[in-house]
């Protein structure tokens, strides 16, 4: 059994900065692809960032992108992001994903096979 645990969450004002933490454990991953998803209340899941661990390959939604930074360890098979500049649009609860095939980092919520519990994130105006 595959458990993903995220932690980091938290209330923040806008402007400020957050760092989220997901490792996976129960099964060795040989190339897999760990990723962040959120979901705002009303909308739907939207991928947020991706990293392959093996290489290090990036993939992040234009939105986030600069602001955002998406960072593995593949001995742990654990993926960080760190958020910053943060406005109340990113409000939402962030999910932790697990793509256990070696392709490259996927947007696609549908490649990822193991997923965590989500973590709040509330940015405050």
């Amino acid at each position: 059994q595959v458990h993903l645990v995220e932690s980091g969450g938290g209330l923040v004002q806008a402007g400020g900065s957050l760092r989220l933490s997901c490792a996976a454990s129960g099964r060795t991953f040989t190339r897999p692809t760990m990723g962040w998803f959120r979901q705002a209340p009303g909308k739907e899941r939207e991928f947020v960032a991706a990293i392959k661990l093996s290489g290090g390959s990036t993939y992040y939604l234009d939105s986030v992108r600069g602001r955002f930074v998406i960072s593995g360890d593949s001995a742990r098979n654990a993926v960080y992001l760190q958020m910053n500049s943060l406005n109340p649009e990113d409000t939402a609860i962030y999910y932790c994903a697990l793509d256990r095939h070696p392709a490259g980092p996927s947007n696609q919520a549908s490649r990822y096979d193991y997923w965590g519990q989500g973590t709040q994130v509330t940015v405050s105006s």
